[in-house]
């Protein structure tokens, strides 16, 4: 990683896994077996091994130039050897919702702590946000560098003519909402407002399918999910906004009647 005339030996570690991921097999219909996908060679109409393909650019229709790891090298780029960084910017500045995808972390070489950390502290203190360059998979990606707990993680970002556009959209500009409206609405986000904490989040779904392949497996019956409930129409907005403040009022005090029942607990059996 470079920035200035200041270089920063650097490895990548993937910063996320998809652990929690359902994966699921495709399989022949008549004899129930697994479908594997070949690389096969229709000119020729044989299989191909996946460490004799070679990587090739149709520069017209049909046509194609061969292009090797030792061509992509010599590229003249500094990103093709280096995480270029190219300017700073204040975090707000980045779209993050539109621009972000995958997150690496950036781990130093051992002769290269001092320059990290005076980077990770710079970025810190001034609260910016690195911009920055870098070849990865074949082709040359938009990063981001910010500081996290101690170490500096990077996110691939799309390009901007990879954002599209929402003019598009069929968004409704000139709807009417009441005051009266508004303020339940926001009563309502005002009561449901909270901090996030990611580990109270788990991934139901998950579970509901490994459920469901256990009572396959067993011969059990499926248990099917409960129907949804009504969707709220626009006629019916305001009763359901009032129905949701009132649920939430319940939610809470019931939270309240919990704390204050742990908390007499807890001093009787300190006394």
């Amino acid at each position: 990683m470079s920035f200035g005339m200041v270089a920063i030996p650097v490895r990548l570690y993937l910063a996320t896994e998809s652990s929690s991921k359902v994966s699921f097999n495709l399989l022949c219909p008549e004899h129930r077996s697994r479908i594997k996908n070949k690389r096969w060679c229709v000119e020729g109409d044989h299989e191909v091994a996946w460490g004799d393909v070679v990587r090739g650019y149709e520069y017209e229709k049909g046509n194609y130039v061969e292009l090797t790891d030792e061509d992509l090298e010599k590229l003249p780029l500094r990103s093709s050897k280096a995480i270029d960084i190219t300017g700073f910017i204040k975090d707000e500045e980045l779209p993050g919702a539109l621009y972000y995808q995958s997150a690496y972390y950036l781990e130093p070489e051992k002769s290269a702590e001092k320059p990290y950390a005076l980077l990770n502290k710079t970025l810190e203190k001034t609260g910016r946000v690195a911009i920055a360059k870098f070849a990865l998979r074949d082709r040359e990606r938009l990063v981001s560098v910010r500081p996290l707990d101690g170490a500096l993680l990077m996110n691939t970002l799309h390009w901007p003519d990879e954002i599209r556009s929402t003019e598009d959209l069929d968004v409704p500009e000139d709807v009417k909402v009441s005051p009266a409206e508004l303020k339940m609405a926001e009563n309502l986000v005002g009561m449901m407002a909270s901090e996030f904490e990611p580990s109270e989040y788990k991934d139901e779904y998950k579970q509901a399918v490994l459920k469901l392949v256990e009572a396959k497996v067993q011969k059990k019956e499926v248990i099917e999910a409960p129907e949804p409930e009504a969707e709220t129409t626009v006629v019916d907005l305001m009763s359901a906004l009032k129905a949701s403040v009132e649920k939430a009022k319940k939610g809470e005090a019931k939270t309240k009647r919990a704390a204050a029942s742990s908390s007499r607990t807890a001093r009787k059996k300190a006394s």
